[in-house]
């Protein structure tokens, strides 16, 4: 039986669209398991990384294809960090800290803004904020020229976000009695008077211009001081080199105490 050459052109042309289909789907399916993820990573260590994975790794170590650290090691370090202050001696393990969720709330952080001005725009990513907030800042510094602590890369939220941090400081005092001493009067005084003990990591909470306004008047200023008698205000009647009426938090946070006292002062006190 013979094919006629209209009907042979035909079978070939079902042939040829029956091997093309099965070479697209092949196509479609090597690229889906050939895609790759790709990680942000710190550009500012001299000898270490970390990745948007909450990893650390050497330079050396990187993936060159997808720039993520292995997958080796603990991930979400916080190896040299201190977590009552958020703050450690090490830019890398500062990020890869800060990145875990149980330490950073996604939703409070891309709410704060990069700058100051008003117009500042506010980070894209856990990892953006963190890369950016673990940076040496203003408040890890005294005098412009020297740091505070040899725990200067600190993640917590800055003072200034006050809509963000509000939520986080309310859980942390939760079960706290926060009392107004009078002039002159330590924490531990004060918490004594009143059948409590002050707790002391608690001070770190308080420590925070947007904290302090809460209970006291500040109606000078709130102001970066140094002294172990913080957070506290000035009275009225202090002299005024000492900016009577200010609000004053410490930026060294080894200074803060539960004994410290200043005779011109009312101290902010965490009882329990």
């Amino acid at each position: 039986m013979s094919i006629s050459p209209h009907n042979l052109s035909f079978l070939f042309f079902q042939l040829l669209v029956l091997q093309l289909s099965s070479t697209i789907s092949a196509i479609r399916k090597d690229i889906g398991f050939q895609e790759k993820l790709f990680c942000k990573t710190t550009v500012q260590g001299r000898y270490l990384l970390s990745d948007d994975n909450g990893y650390v790794c050497d330079a050396l170590s990187l993936d060159p294809q997808s720039r993520c650290c292995p997958g080796k090691g603990e991930k979400f370090s916080c190896h040299g960090c201190n977590l009552l202050s958020q703050c450690c001696n090490s830019y890398e393990f500062c990020v890869s800290c800060c990145v875990n969720p149980a330490q950073t709330r996604k939703e409070q952080v891309l709410k704060v803004k990069i700058a100051k001005p008003e117009t500042a725009g506010t980070y894209q990513s856990v990892f953006d904020f963190c890369a950016g907030r673990c940076r040496h800042n203003s408040e890890g510094v005294v005098h412009e020229n020297a740091y505070l602590s040899d725990f200067h890369h600190c993640f917590a939220l800055p003072s200034n976000s006050s809509g963000a941090s509000d939520s986080l400081a309310a859980t942390r005092l939760a079960g706290i009695n926060v009392i107004i001493g009078r002039q002159g009067e330590s924490c531990d005084s004060v918490c004594k008077s009143n059948g409590q003990s002050c707790v002391l990591n608690k001070l770190l909470v308080l420590n925070q211009c947007d904290i302090i306004r809460k209970y006291m008047n500040c109606k000078g200023a709130c102001l970066a001081s140094m002294g172990a008698d913080q957070p506290a205000e000035v009275v009225d009647d202090a002299p005024s080199h000492m900016n009577p009426g200010a609000c004053l938090y410490t930026r060294s946070q080894s200074m803060l105490s539960c004994d410290g006292s200043h005779r011109h002062t009312k101290r902010l006190c965490p009882c329990a």
